[in-house]
């Protein structure tokens, strides 16, 4: 049974230490986090107690879900302590705050794997399969929407790293998990069309970016902060010999006809209900990791690499031009 520790009670690390303890091959070792309260909270719902950091590193593997500024940290950490590490996106704000740590990481000899669970979504993952399989030949265009159904607040905003850096990295992670290439051009696109409170903290809430490959396949991710209709996920892959689609799930497939037509049921409300068997299976890959010895996938340079397209986004839309990226160097 691998004892995991679990860093943070926040939201994300209530995910994290729930599928923890409820998970057969795995006992949760404890709950760690600065707000004392929450870690004690969390710990006594699930059957533990709160620990210390060095408690936490005592543990045989570390999940990180506290705030980003802390994650470099705690990654070098469980690092010098030869501890296989989860971490949530991204590992910093800063690409050579990222290169460091990744660098600690390989001196160290442990596996760090980053948390972009939607590789682990079993829809997107069908997809990618599909895709791989050459089912519908070269992919020439790759269509990716994500929209959340209400922006966060600008305090927030202010300490997230900007759009792209806080939610579009996601996309940007799956468009190159999807077409399996890095893109080498990336254009973007941004405005404030959801809450003015949030250009005032120096933010877009509205985003579109196109990516270009080698070999010309283009990708199109369109984010808003703002989905009236609930959270907003869908994926559609174009190519030579057909087209590949994933919707958004709803909350139940109960459909109904009227006078008025045909309705369906409202999309999940946000990411924790989209996204609960991605969460889970993420966590099974990373106890494959620890105990099979596999790869970490999504590994630290592709936290890297998400991070870096983000970057580019950033610039593209403050300058209104498109940004050269060479993620391989």
């Amino acid at each position: 049974m691998l004892n995991i520790a679990v860093l943070g009670a926040g939201r994300i690390g209530q995910i994290h230490a729930r599928n923890v303890a409820r998970h057969g091959s795995a006992r949760l070792a404890g709950v760690t986090d600065v707000n004392e309260a929450a870690a004690r909270a969390l710990s006594g719902a699930l059957g533990c107690e709160p620990i210390s950091l060095d408690q936490a590193l005592a543990a045989d593997a570390v999940i990180i879900g506290t705030p980003t500024p802390t994650h470099a940290g705690f990654i070098e950490q469980a690092a010098a302590a030869g501890k296989p590490v989860f971490c949530e996106k991204p590992i910093d704000l800063s690409a050579a705050r990222v290169r460091e740590c990744l660098a600690a990481v390989e001196r160290a000899g442990i596996p760090l794997m980053v948390g972009f669970n939607r590789r682990f979504d079993p829809h997107f993952a069908a997809l990618q399969a599909a895709l791989a399989q050459g089912e519908i030949g070269a992919l020439e265009i790759l269509t990716i929407l994500s929209r959340d159904p209400a922006p966060p607040p600008p305090a927030y905003v202010r300490d997230s790293g900007g759009i792209f850096r806080d939610m579009m990295i996601h996309d940007l992670d799956m468009a190159r998990f999807l077409m399996g290439e890095d893109p080498v051009e990336v254009y973007a696109a941004a405005a404030v069309r959801v809450d003015p409170a949030i250009g005032e903290a120096g933010d877009f809430d509205t985003a579109l970016v196109t990516l270009k490959t080698s070999r010309g396949t283009l990708c199109q991710i369109s984010n808003s902060r703002r989905a009236t209709y609930g959270y907003d996920q869908r994926i559609e892959a174009h190519g030579a010999k057909g087209l590949l689609r994933v919707g958004n799930l709803r909350q139940t497939e109960l459909e109904r006809a009227g006078r008025q037509g045909f309705t369906v049921e409202p999309a999940l409300p946000f990411f924790l209900e989209r996204y609960d068997a991605a969460y889970r299976a993420e966590l099974d890959a990373f106890i494959r990791m620890v105990t099979a010895g596999t790869p970490p996938n999504p590994s630290g340079a592709d936290g890297l690499k998400a991070l870096l397209l983000a970057d580019a986004a950033t610039e593209s839309a403050r300058t209104g031009k498109p940004v050269a990226v060479a993620l391989g160097a």
